[in-house]
């Protein structure tokens, strides 16, 4: 539960929750355009048609022809595969995928992920039939191979995706990718899906562009001897060197030019290893500073996202924040507009229904005065959907939370959304009827991250102001139907359990296992033969469950005295998880380790291979760390170069190195700044391994926005008390989002936004 250090009661939510940040892996799916648009209760109305204005198509028909065919996919177990198909045609173009000669429901579109595969999904045979008014076309039989490959073991996974880039003509565009996985990665980058020779390594440098290159796309292959995975696709847009307005400027060679999730991967890293603006020579307060603010109708308590060139109707291609407010609004704004309190808003939808106001904040003070949007969203650029979980109250007085696609281009609602959410699930604790548990919204808020992984989408909900009756839920959603998926409810037969995590979101590996920490609750201590709970109860556990249909727990680890730490609500649960990238221990094996800490202020590493699960004597854990933090962690830590980055309540923010497998039980470095109640959440900046800074927001009655030397973090490189014009209101568990040269903090009133003056 969410309490005050030291209060003395549990139930007491005794201050505003601002700024709990949250968020997920992208499939690739896209999106059917429409002629008109009518979205249902944000009050947008888009009308689209073709650049010259005129309706599509004209003369005779041309039956569709098949230019580009799917490939054969190899993945390993628990990865999804992707086959795309590029077709001409006279407009407009339908698409009918099916396996195995059967039609995949909702499969529509020019390209098909699948669900994460299985051994029994080898040898599936994948086809697709275009067609139009004029005819049809089959595409040739492209064979899905699932390997052997365990739950993680290595397999590649792209942690920061390729990003469209808008050129001038005469100009080379530079597409980047980052992954990980087992060594050796090998990379073959493809434009217009064919390999492109000699386009081996993490990043592709196109030929000097004209005009006509615009429109082509480029995607990576990353492979190695465990499996393979494709990037999704990026656009060229090449602009005319003379006339009309000039396109934004493209983000640095080699920059990561999107943030689509929370902490930037689903590993929930933290780091952006791709600036190449901000530097140890340029953040000082003579060259950095406070740019302005995005101003907005509502506290923002979600982390902001943002896209490099977006095609927006009637605006052009615009880099774009994403920010979501609790007035249950999302804007969109030109990320490169702001002058001091004004910007240009793209667009900016309200996902209130007919009637409906945002919640109230139920007589508690945890997330005040209002509760719309309090989650990080997660974008899927593939399928041009921001997805997000709001929440609103009728006139009648009742609580509704929604679960929303909205078009990033326009705003408006997609996929026939948004979808109520209800659940139950078998059992017999808080809040059930005839063996089943029962979903309250008045007692739920969906505060951690959504998660994406493949084409699902991942809700983790944590009890409103700790007031009872809640259990602990995990609900999918499938990202091109917005219908539920999956339910999975964490003590089902008996109180609490709630995820919150500091507004963190939850993590996934490279095989799709996901990771979350559950807050004080039930624990079954009587295990089966398999060390689970007998009674199914997981309170107060760092829990790995699959993301895979239905979802089960498969692994966890929860301290010996985990009764005693949930009856004192010192639960592990009020800090976030981080899933470190393969690190290899002193015997040469390759580890798979997750960190997170809690209220005991201590830091536990688990093996995400072989967590521990529960001994009531001693803890069966990779690596237990007592004493390395002065205090409870609210908040979560982050991972750069090899180090992990804590910010304790009432500590120092501190870096811990990871050396031949093991994490330090010492800080090699500390802040001299100490941060109060709750602490801080770092994310972190840098060139490859070059000019690292760790960013922290300190929030107090006004938040400090605090940049440190990654390497000696007793080096302050700047702070915004220093000058005149930094000042601006915190929020309670917000984090920095820092892309292409820019910081972004969310406050109270608005998005203010630091860099070079």
């Amino acid at each position: 539960m969410e309490i005050l250090p030291g209060s003395p009661s549990k139930r007491v939510g005794p201050f505003s929750a601002h700024g709990f940040a949250t968020a997920l892996a992208t499939g690739v799916v896209l999106i059917a355009a429409s002629v008109v648009w009518l979205a249902g209760c944000n009050g947008v109305v888009n009308t689209t048609t073709n650049s010259n204005g005129s309706s599509s198509g004209s003369g005779a028909s041309t039956a569709p022809v098949i230019t580009t065919q799917p490939v054969s996919q190899t993945v390993g177990v628990g990865q999804s595969a992707t086959f795309f198909v590029i077709a001409s045609g006279s407009a407009p173009l339908t698409y009918q995928w099916q396996r195995n000669g059967v039609n995949i429901a909702g499969a529509s579109s020019s390209s098909y992920t699948t669900a994460a595969a299985t051994s029994s999904d080898n040898a599936a045979k994948f086809t697709v039939a275009v067609n139009n008014s004029a005819g049809s076309a089959t595409s040739n039989i492209a064979v899905l191979t699932v390997t052997s490959a365990q739950q993680g073991n290595g397999a590649p996974q792209i942690t920061v995706q390729p990003a469209s880039q808008t050129v001038t003509a005469g100009q080379s565009a530079t597409f980047a990718v980052a992954a990980t996985g087992s060594a050796t990665l090998a990379y073959q980058w493809q434009e217009n899906h064919v390999n492109i020779a000699g386009a081996t390594s993490a990043s592709y440098t196109t030929p000097l562009t004209a005009t006509s290159n615009s429109g082509e796309i480029f995607d990576v292959v990353v492979s190695n001897s465990i499996g393979t995975v494709t990037s999704v696709s990026a656009s060229l847009t090449v602009n005319t060197s003379t006339g009309g307005t000039p396109p934004p400027p493209p983000p640095p060679s080699g920059s990561s030019a999107d943030v689509t999730t929370y902490h930037y991967d689903n590993l929930r890293t933290g780091q952006n290893t791709h600036e190449t603006v901000l530097t140890h020579a340029n953040v000082n307060s003579s060259s950095f500073g406070l740019l302005g603010a995005f101003l907005v109708d509502g506290h923002v308590d979600a982390q902001p996202l943002y896209l490099s060139s977006v095609a927006i109707p009637g605006k052009g291609t615009k880099n774009v924040l994403y920010v979501v407010t609790e007035h249950d609004s999302v804007y969109a704004f030109d990320a490169d507009s702001v002058s001091g309190t004004s910007a240009t808003v793209l667009w900016h939808s309200s996902v209130l229904a007919a009637g409906e106001t945002s919640s109230d904040d139920r007589n508690c003070g945890q997330v005040t005065p209002e509760i719309g949007i309090t989650s990080t969203p997660v974008i899927d650029r593939t399928r041009n959907a921001i997805y997000l979980v709001a929440v609103s109250k009728t006139s009648g007085g009742s609580y509704i939370h929604r679960f929303h696609a909205l078009d990033l281009t326009t705003g408006a609602e997609l996929f026939g959304g948004p979808t109520t959410i209800t659940a139950t699930y078998p059992g017999t604790g808080a809040n059930s009827s005839n063996g089943n548990v029962v979903f309250d919204p008045s007692q739920y808020n969906e505060r951690p991250g959504l998660l994406q992984v493949g084409g699902t989408i991942f809700t983790t909900w944590g009890s409103h102001c700790d007031g009872g009756p809640y259990t602990s839920w995990v609900m999918a959603y499938n990202a091109d139907t917005l219908h539920q998926s999956g339910v999975i409810d964490m003590v089902p037969n008996g109180n609490e359990g709630g995820i919150w995590m500091a507004g963190a979101a939850p993590g996934a590996d490279a095989s799709g296992n996901i990771y979350f920490i559950i807050g004080n609750g039930d624990f079954g201590t009587a295990l089966d033969s398999n060390g689970f709970p007998a009674n199914k109860n997981c309170g107060n556990c760092f829990a790995k469950i699959s993301s895979t249909m239905p979802l089960a727990l498969t692994d966890y680890f929860t301290p010996e005295n985990t009764v005693a730490e949930s009856n004192a609500d010192t639960d592990f649960g009020s800090g976030g998880p981080l899933l470190l990238p393969d690190v290899v221990d002193s015997n040469g094996v390759t580890r798979h380790l997750a960190v997170g800490a809690g209220k005991d202020s201590i830091i536990y590493v688990v093996d995400r291979d072989n967590m521990g699960k529960f001994n009531s004597s001693k803890d069966n854990i990779y690596q237990q760390i007592g004493g390395a933090l002065s205090g409870g962690v609210w908040s979560k830590p982050s991972y750069f170069n090899g180090v992990v980055y804590y910010g304790a309540v009432g500590d120092s923010i501190k870096a811990f190195p990871v050396t031949a497998g093991k994490l330090a039980t010492t800080a090699a470095s500390k802040s001299s700044h100490t941060f109060a109640y709750p602490g801080a959440t770092p994310v972190i900046s840098a060139n490859s391994a070059a000019d690292g800074i760790v960013w922290v927001v300190e929030n107090g009655g006004n938040g400090v926005l605090h940049a440190y030397d990654a390497t000696n973090l007793a080096t302050e490189l700047y702070n915004s008390t220093q000058g005149s014009n930094g000042q601006f209101s915190a929020n309670k568990f917000i984090t920095p989002m820092v892309i292409n040269g820019r910081v972004y903090v969310g406050t109270q009133t608005s998005v203010v936004v630091f860099g070079l003056k």
